[in-house]
Order: C-alpha cells, then structure tokens, then sequence
C-alpha cells in the first residue's frame, strides 16, 4: 500500500461525509494504493452509523470517549503500524477538508521524490476559494503577543506571526516550513517510525507542531506542496465548545513551551498572556455594561479567561 489516511471525526456528520467523498474520488483514478481509517471520537450525531453504511469499504475505529485528535489518531496509526508491510506515507486529514483534484498525489509523488523530507503540507483555501495559510513558522513570541494585540492587521499576514508570504505559494514550488497546519498534513512512514507517532498529551492543536519539532531534531526536512490543494472550513468540531476549546488551546501551548523552549521563554510568553488576558477581562466587562454580552456569556468567558492565567 502506498498511503494510509487517517481522519478523527467528533459530531461533523456531513461533513465527514463530504469529505471522505472527495478522497474517494480522487482514489478512484489515482496512480497509487491507499486506505482509509476514520476514527470516531464517541460522536453522539449518527457519524459512526454513517460511515458503516456509506463507507463500508473504509475501517471505521469507533472510540467509545473522546479521546481527542493526537489519542485518536494513534489508535488508526496502531492498526496501520500492523501490517506488513505498513503504507509507504500516512495523511493525516481532517474531516472538515475537501480534497482537491491531483492534491493527493501531489503531495505522496513529493515524498517519493525526496527522501530527506519526512512531511507535507498542503495549500489550503476556505471553502469560497479564498487562499488560507496552511504552514508555519514555530511560535514566537511575538506571535503570543498577536494573539492579544494588534499593531497593525498587516502585520497579522507577515512573518512576524508566523506565516509564509502569499507569493510562495502562488509560485507553485514547494517550500520548506518549519510546519503545516495538521488539517492536512502527509508523513513519510519512515519518519513515523524513526520519530513516533502524535504525544497523547495534547488532546486538541498543538500536535503537528511538536511532531515536527521532533522530528527536524532528527535531521528530517518539512515543506509546503502549493499544487497540492484542499478545501478547509476551519475549527467545526472545536467551535462547539468555544471556551473548553480556548481552554484546550493554552494547556497543548504551554506543554509545547515546556517541551521544546528555554525556561526564560516560558516565563516571557506567560507574563505576555496573563497581560493580554487582564485586557480581555477588562474588555468583556465593558462589553457587559453596554449590553453587548449576556450576564451568563461574560460570565462564561472570564471564568475561561481566569482558567487559563492559573495555568
């Protein structure tokens, strides 16, 4: 087999389903081998029954709790790990993605060709067609800054927050990253191996990041492949719980820092948060008074806020 594709679905029913359509498509005519496993976190919307009985030619790995995106996604990296042979590159998608035409083969042909690139990424688009940033610089500190603060919303596209400029990819060629978005993100088995699969102690973002720090620590390059192109809608299982989600975000952060950055960095990047979350409170408390935000809505983010800073 040349790929296995990994999706972990959480209550995206449709589209889920949307999005196991287009990669079969794209399977149907492609010039390489490959099998889908759908993990499904405990969804309580119908999605395990679906695929079952839409998609019976896919393993369907029905988790009884939600066991989060990297958890998840080690459950089908277990199976695909035994076979013999295991596939060549595994796809990590997300189920709120659209295959394009040619994006898959794109991607694994790039793999194939260079034997020191460990992963991919793709050129995502929102779902109009809008050109979205799918890779990455590592985090800054700069970047936790504009996660609060805003200078200037140019300075959101730039390489001061982390992002490629545009015109990488509207050249085409592939580029090295230091990470793509995990929405989308193909891995050479070798490099699986060598590296090890996702830390289960991130249960949602961060994930992807710490692979590749991992993994460019054992000398395994990362690139962007612009022609390989997927539809992204961005945060449809996470959006249903906003807070817990902002939540989640801090504590895979800070698990990040402790992981793979100085100590005077996780100083610095707590001080810039509890700084920007000070403001935050400030600024929903306004909001309260101008009855812009529900008692209970405040309530709810200050709550969430104040979680975060006891971190």
């Amino acid at each position: 087999m040349d790929l296995g594709i990994v999706i972990v679905s959480y209550n995206t029913r449709e589209l889920t389903a949307r999005c196991l359509d287009s990669v079969y498509r794209e399977l149907a005519k492609a010039p390489f081998t490959a099998h889908v496993w759908v993990v499904d976190n405990a969804s309580h919307d119908g999605s395990a029954e679906m695929i079952r009985q839409r998609y019976p030619q896919a393993t369907l790995i029905a988790s009884q709790e939600n066991l989060g995106f990297a958890r998840g996604t080690n459950l089908a990296l277990q199976e695909i790990g035994a076979l013999s042979p295991p596939p060549r590159h595994v796809l990590l998608l997300n189920p709120d993605t659209e295959v394009l035409h040619g994006a898959l083969d794109e991607m694994l042909t790039f793999l194939d060709r260079h034997p020191q690139v460990g992963a991919v990424g793709a050129q995502l688009l929102y779902a109009d067609g809008r050109f979205q940033h799918g890779a990455f610089h590592f985090p800054t500190l700069a970047m936790a800054f504009f996660d609060f603060w805003t200078i200037h919303h140019r300075l959101l596209d730039s390489r001061l927050n982390g992002r490629y400029p545009k015109r990488l990819y509207a050249r085409g060629d592939p580029f090295p990253i230091d990470h793509p978005l995990g929405a989308a993100m193909m891995i050479r088995w070798q490099a699986l191996e060598q590296v090890g699969p996702l830390d289960p102690g991130y249960f949602m973002y961060c994930e992807e990041i710490d692979w590749c720090l991992r993994a460019k620590a054992q000398g395994w390059q990362i690139y962007c492949v612009p022609k390989a192109k997927i539809i992204h809608l961005g945060g449809q299982s996470t959006r249903q719980f906003r807070e817990r989600m902002f939540l989640a975000l801090w504590k895979s952060r800070y698990r990040l820092f402790q992981r793979h950055y100085s100590k005077t960095y996780q100083i610095l990047v707590r001080l810039i948060v509890r700084a920007g979350l000070q403001r935050r409170i400030a600024q929903t408390k306004r909001a309260l008074k101008r009855g812009e935000l529900s008692p209970k809505e405040a309530e709810k983010r200050i709550t969430t806020y104040r979680q975060v800073m006891e971190l």
